[in-house]
């Protein structure tokens, strides 16, 4: 699962790939920038993923800027309360008979969780990102 959220709007943009790679990044990377508000530009956090590296990514959409955090600082990054509420809530316990099954259950999840806006921004929101207008 690709995902990135604006906890300020309560939404997300999300995709649920067979791999993480550049490639899928950079499929990722056009979705959010088709859900940034027109005229506005997104900060995207990024971890450490080696998918995440910019040389590998190439050209990427001019409403959007990439923050690669330091190393081993989890806690910086918004969507990792993301992953901690799915595990908890939809994705643990279970076993999947096969891919498309996989597929369908992080779908399931990722949508169950949109349908939650004020939950997506109470868990994604942090006290030093706030919105800068000009």
């Amino acid at each position: 699962m690709f995902v990135a959220v604006c906890p300020e709007r309560a939404v997300g943009a999300g995709l649920v790939l067979p791999f993480a790679n550049a490639e899928a990044m950079r499929l990722h990377l056009d979705e959010i920038s088709r859900q940034v508000t027109p005229g506005a530009h997104a900060v995207l956090v990024l971890d450490g993923a080696g998918w995440h590296g910019l040389a590998a990514l190439g050209e990427i959409p001019r409403n959007l800027t990439l923050l690669p955090l330091p190393r081993c600082s989890p806690e910086l990054n918004p969507v990792e309360n993301v992953w901690q509420y799915l595990r908890q809530n939809q994705l643990s316990l279970r076993v999947w008979p096969d891919d498309a099954a996989i597929v369908d259950t992080c779908c399931q999840a990722w949508n169950a969780l949109m349908a939650m806006p004020e939950r997506l921004a109470s868990i994604t929101r942090r006290e030093w990102a706030k919105p800068v207008t000009s």
